[in-house]
């Protein structure tokens, strides 16, 4: 790590054009690059981030003119992060579209979206590297082992008609997913159970299906459909439709319908895991095969990315054996 003298006591941004209708979380990780993301959180929380000289909570909406106040953050260097040559190398191999409004990524399995939580990086911290003169942002999210279409914003404008789009749900999402145990039948399995976030027996923090746990927030609702297109000796290869993009939304689904997602160490059967990594599975197998959406002025931006060499392999195996020992 290298660092930069900076300027301490309260520091104040006026936010412009480019800010208008962030969410003030999202505006202030920006600005403040290389403060840890936690921290960030932890001084809206408790109230030393004001918005015009009021308290704001992380997800208020920012208008072109406000006034942002972040306190004295009592730091002598703010960390320049540097991301490994062969991490930049292998992002740049994976971008599958770009133009003026959009970067879309074919994301690579076990890299994070974005840093914070023990993780020095992530995809956009890395991506504003290899563009320095644009200002990324992420469109939405993906889990840290899902490979698949990743869109990321260049411009204000195109983030705010994308978001829109996913707000109406004129977003579409289509995932590979390989699940364990075969489909009774060749007919598509729905999932509509709500999602809430719970505690585990360990004290670990999770999503479940149902209603949520007291104290732990509203459970938010979800639609999945599961569509089965091959089996793989005791497994199910799956497209996965989702009307919603909640947090772990298929892995919970997946395992609501009592077929968790192959390689899931947090919802999944770990005597299936242990049998998949037999025959080569060594992560999430859940890939996000394929975008689609429409802007504001009518055109139809549609996006996919090829299932990983790593996950056919692994269907091969599957197949050249019995596969039954899940």
């Amino acid at each position: 790590m290298k660092g930069r003298q900076q300027p301490s006591g309260p520091r104040s941004f006026q936010v412009t054009e480019r800010g208008d209708g962030q969410r003030l979380d999202n505006f202030l990780l920006r600005e403040l690059k290389g403060v840890p993301k936690g921290l960030i959180y932890r001084l809206v929380r408790q109230g030393a981030v004001r918005v015009d000289g009021r308290r704001a909570k992380a997800h208020k909406r920012l208008a072109a003119g406000n006034e942002v106040r972040v306190p004295d953050l009592d730091r002598p260097e703010v960390a320049t992060i540097e991301i490994p040559p062969r991490v930049l190398e292998r992002l740049r191999q994976a971008i599958i579209h770009e133009d003026d409004d959009l970067l879309v990524l074919d994301k690579p399995s076990g890299l994070a979206v974005h840093g914070g939580s023990g993780l020095a990086f992530g995809i956009i911290e890395a991506m504003r590297q290899l563009r320095p003169d644009t200002e990324l942002e992420l469109g939405h999210r993906l889990d840290r082992e899902t490979s698949g279409c990743l869109v990321l914003a260049k411009r204000r404008a195109a983030l705010q008609d994308f978001h829109t789009a996913l707000r109406e749900g004129r977003v579409e999402k289509r995932y590979l997913a390989l699940l364990v145990g075969r489909f009774p039948t060749d007919q598509p399995i729905a999932c509509d159970a709500p999602i809430a976030s719970g505690r585990q027996d360990d004290g670990r923090r999770r999503m479940k299906a149902g209603h949520a746990d007291p104290g732990e927030g509203r459970a938010r609702t979800a639609q999945s459909v599961f569509l089965p297109l091959e089996a793989h000796g005791a497994f199910q290869l799956a497209e996965v439709r989702i009307g919603t993009g909640r947090t772990h939304q298929i892995r919970v689904h997946g395992q609501s319908i009592g077929h968790p997602v192959a390689g899931d160490h947090d919802y999944g059967l770990p005597d299936a895991n242990r049998s998949l990594r037999r025959h080569g599975l060594k992560r999430l197998f859940l890939h996000a095969q394929a975008l689609a959406y429409q802007s504001a002025d009518g055109e139809r931006h549609i996006f996919s990315a090829p299932m990983p060499g790593e996950l056919a392999d692994v269907l091969a195996s599957l197949d050249a054996g019995d596969g039954e020992d899940a």
